[in-house]
């Protein structure tokens, strides 16, 4: 028994994790006169109703406006964090310490606290009702998460690999570049994915600061189709189907090196 036991945990997880979409794809599929659909799959599936959910909600708008506040944020994140990191963990800095308290204490605050002044900030700034609305606090957001990341994978390294660049006559930009980014592949990977997905499901500060119906996100957008049928299970189901897709390709695509990124976080 206890040499299966790891097998059966293994399935129970598996199991809570697709039981969901499983039954997303049920109710999606039942008529649009079905109230309360259940776990049965149906025998004559209706598939026209992610075209009507795609048509009604606008989900290509929808979902062109999350993936460029996504591949705007993951980019500029991924590198200041990878900077700041590396400062933190191989660079003698004064208040070194208080420097990165203070950015733990960033992954603490809830950013519902700070989204009025926010408002009022970039309001004053121009920039409300514009992807940068979203796109730049995001960045801010993200990066107290990211230092930290960032900055345990360079402590896990080495000292001799820095000490035999400095030898070689390599500088700190040389050191970083050449040297330390191509051990840090599978974290890298691992960061880009959860500041993606974090970034695709962005929604209190996609509906705040974007007002513009041409610029809302999927899950904003999302949100005010629940509004609008929020009786019709089988066409909200479609609509949740098509937002969270994309995530779910770029896991699946992307799989080995987030895996990878957190084991070796794990084991280091």
């Amino acid at each position: 028994m206890s040499k299966h036991l790891p097998r059966l945990i293994l399935l129970l997880a598996a199991a809570t994790v697709l039981f969901p979409f499983l039954a997303l794809m049920s109710a999606a599929l039942q008529p649009q006169s079905n109230l309360a659909p259940g776990l049965d799959f149906p025998t004559d599936p209706h598939w026209e109703n992610f075209r009507t959910a795609w048509t009604t909600a606008g989900f290509g708008s929808l979902l062109k406006s999350s993936a460029v506040i996504a591949l705007g944020v993951v980019p500029i994140a991924l590198v200041l964090a990878t900077l700041a990191g590396y400062g933190l963990a191989t660079m003698r800095i004064k208040a070194k310490g208080p420097l990165f308290a203070l950015f733990m204490v960033g992954m603490a605050l809830p950013y519902e606290a700070i989204v009025i002044p926010l408002y009022y900030d970039l309001r004053s700034l121009g920039l409300l009702n514009s992807y940068w609305a979203v796109i730049l606090p995001l960045i801010g957001l993200f990066m107290p998460f990211g230092v930290f990341w960032m900055r345990a994978h360079f402590e896990s390294l080495p000292r001799e690999l820095m000490e035999a660049a400095a030898v070689d006559g390599a500088g700190s930009w040389r050191t970083l570049t050449r040297v330390l980014l191509p051990t840090a592949r599978p974290a890298l990977t691992t960061l880009g994915l959860l500041y993606f997905m974090w970034a695709w499901n962005q929604f209190l500060l996609a509906l705040v600061l974007i007002q513009d119906p041409d610029k809302r996100t999927a899950p904003a957008g999302l949100g005010k189709f629940v509004q609008q049928f929020g009786k019709n299970i089988p066409l909200l189901s479609a609509g949740t189907l098509i937002v969270i897709t994309p995530i779910v390709l770029l896991y699946l695509f992307f799989q080995r090196h987030f895996i990878k990124g957190i084991l070796q976080g794990a084991v280091k």
